[in-house]
């Protein structure tokens, strides 16, 4: 592979485009970049994962950092959700270590829980607004025991999810969390989810590490590639329709889903 030396640039390339939907759109890190590698570079669907965390820990780092100046981030759901997620994670990197010497099956477990989840994130996609009129009918916000205990629950859901796929904590995580607090305003919602992101993808990516799942010469590349164009994709964000860009991003997703489901 073309690089600088341990920078390859079809990885950087990579890096680059996936961060530029994702500053455009707000999701497709884990549901764009773990299928990308597996697909169009070959990697065992384990260190796609493994190395996609840990990128994904360092990038929604920042991210964090840029919602907690503007005072977005909820700290009290990223609590509860780290509370289900990071326990979840832990016992999901368990299995996966288990499983780890039968690579095969650890390949195909991975790859048919990743296209599932990349589903599930089509449908948090294109049914958004029908989410948003079933919270107000749900009227969690009116029972903050059970909007305590759904949120815990969601983030063990989550947790196996992202440990398993790496994908869930943006797309899927941002449409459950509008549907158990509606009158959060949106960019609290994001703020939040991604700040929870951090601390699941840190422990799910240094769980892959240890088992042995983390490129770090790929991970470099990502991010060398990533960092600016989240920066571009950020910029030119307001001047590109988000409903088009949500569709074709899911039809992308429904593709790439059923790719990995028949693997």
């Amino acid at each position: 592979m073309s690089g600088f030396g341990f920078i390859a640039i079809p990885y950087v390339v990579s890096g680059f485009a996936v961060g530029f939907v994702v500053g455009m759109t707000g999701v497709g890190g884990g549901s764009l970049m773990t299928p990308l590698l597996v697909l169009l570079f070959g990697f065992h669907p384990a260190t796609a994962v493994g190395t996609d965390l840990l990128y994904a820990s360092i990038t929604k780092a920042c991210g964090t950092g840029i919602h907690q100046i503007s005072q977005t981030v909820v700290w009290r759901v990223v609590g509860l959700l780290a509370s289900g997620s990071v326990p979840a994670s832990l016992v999901t990197l368990l299995i996966i270590r288990h499983l780890g010497s039968d690579a095969k099956v650890t390949g195909t477990l991975i790859s048919h829980v990743l296209g599932y989840a990349l589903f599930l994130t089509v449908l948090a996609l294109v049914l958004r607004r029908d989410v948003l009129r079933l919270a107000h009918r749900l009227s969690f916000y009116r029972r903050p025991l059970a909007q305590a205990v759904a949120t815990v629950a969601l983030g063990a859901v989550l947790g196996a999810l992202v440990s398993l796929s790496s994908v869930g904590a943006g797309a899927i995580g941002v449409t459950m969390l509008v549907l158990l607090y509606p009158h959060l305003a949106i960019v609290r919602i994001v703020g939040t989810d991604i700040a929870h992101a951090v601390p699941l993808t840190l422990v799910a990516g240094l769980g892959h590490f240890v088992v042995g799942n983390v490129d770090l010469g790929l991970l470099a590349s990502l991010l060398v590639g990533s960092l600016p164009g989240i920066v571009l994709g950020s910029l030119l964000a307001p001047r590109v329709p988000e409903r088009q860009l949500r569709l074709v991003l899911a039809f992308v997703l429904a593709v790439v889903a059923g790719r990995l489901v028949v693997l």
